[in-house]
């Protein structure tokens, strides 16, 4: 068994599309559309068929409601793994993406948060090496 695809709603699928591919450089995997439903997928480039995310539009208000409570909570809609924590930073910051916790170390990480653009916080984590 393994994990294929998960999911994170956003208020604006092709602003979603937009950040998460040329801000932080997932690939679109799939973009099918029936009548006013779409559904959108990203993957890393570095395992196309690996696990997909999905770029949910919010348009249930229940959907809507987890997605703002989740940010006013100040937790991560979606946690992203990386071995190159500050490289990614910078990279991102230089795409214009907006940090809300800059790298930080944790106990056995060090994360950092960023602003989606569409109504998500979004984590990177880099595990310590022990």
């Amino acid at each position: 068994m393994k994990i294929k695809l998960t999911g994170v709603y956003v208020d604006d699928q092709e602003k979603a599309l937009r950040f998460y591919t040329a801000t932080l450089g997932f690939t679109k995997k799939t973009d099918v559309s029936n009548g006013p439903y779409r559904w959108l997928t990203v993957v890393s480039p570095d395992d196309p068929d690996g696990p997909e995310l999905q770029l949910a539009l919010d348009d249930n208000p229940v959907a809507k409601a987890y997605q703002q409570g989740l940010r006013q909570q100040g937790q991560p809609a979606v946690m992203l793994f990386t071995d190159d924590l500050e490289g990614d930073h910078e990279r991102i910051a230089a795409r214009g993406g907006e940090f809300t916790m800059p790298p930080t170390a944790v106990t056995g990480s060090t994360i950092a948060q960023l602003d989606d653009t569409c109504g998500n916080l979004i984590q990177l984590t880099q595990l310590a090496r022990w």
